[in-house]
């Protein structure tokens, strides 16, 4: 009896491993026909193909012109959209500072930009040129606008050193000394200086150290009064003086 019961778990167990192969040929037919599902879902079917492009962050630029940076033509499968060919080329439009291209499931491409913003006035002509840090023009105004301050510069505006230096300053300076002030020469880079609303001027060196130079100024400022012809010279912090 012992013999047979024996033979016959043996043989149930010949038989479970005979049967094993089908099993993993049938699991691996599974998963090969999901891959092809998913496969063709996103490359061949027409349910996740570009119907909608989303464009936010403009104020200044239309949407029209993102998509038209874009580029990418409606029914295009998302899945083969070059993310970043597509934000290249939208930083390429003169007013787009950043972009970020993303896949929005199941059918748009969303494109969120960051506009360049004004920082500074240059007097062009007749007219007030409004520039980003990097002297990309932004806008033109014919009169002096009163929320920017003017710069003095030499050569192209565009990429030139002086106007990313007193982007710098602006940037960082306070805004009680920013309201004040009417004018950065940045001619030479590394003996700025800056008119007051009231006459008195800044000698200010060059664009390092704002927030250290803006404290020294508030002091000297706090201890002289501004008064037209005053000069504060903070060039060199440590030695400060007011002449």
């Amino acid at each position: 009896m012992g013999a047979d019961q024996g033979g016959e778990k043996a043989e149930a167990t010949a038989r479970r491993g005979r049967s094993d192969p089908w099993k993993v040929t049938f699991a691996v037919l599974l998963v090969v026909s999901l891959v092809c599902a998913v496969v063709w879902l996103l490359l061949g079917s027409r349910l996740l193909v570009v119907r909608d492009v989303a464009v936010t962050g403009t104020d200044r630029i239309t949407s029209e012109e993102v998509e038209a940076a874009v580029s990418v033509d409606t029914g295009t499968p998302l899945i083969r959209v070059d993310l970043d060919a597509g934000r290249a080329d939208v930083e390429r439009l003169d007013l787009v500072e950043s972009a970020e291209v993303t896949r929005g499931w199941p059918a748009t491409l969303k494109v969120e930009i960051v506009e360049r913003q004004p920082l500074l006035a240059i007097a062009v002509g007749e007219e007030y040129r409004l520039v980003d840090g990097d002297g990309v023009r932004i806008e033109d105004s014919s009169t002096r606008p009163g929320t920017h301050p003017l710069v003095t510069v030499t050569g192209e505006i565009e990429g030139n050193e002086a106007v990313r230096a007193a982007a710098e300053i602006v940037g960082e300076a306070p805004d009680s000394f920013l309201a004040q002030i009417q004018l950065i020469d940045a001619r030479d880079t590394d003996e700025i200086r800056i008119e007051l609303g009231d006459g008195s001027e800044v000698a200010w060196g060059d664009a390092g150290h704002t927030v250290h130079k803006s404290e020294i100024l508030r002091v000297l400022m706090r201890e002289h009064p501004t008064e037209e012809g005053r000069v504060y010279d903070v060039g060199t912090p440590e030695q400060a003086i007011v002449r």
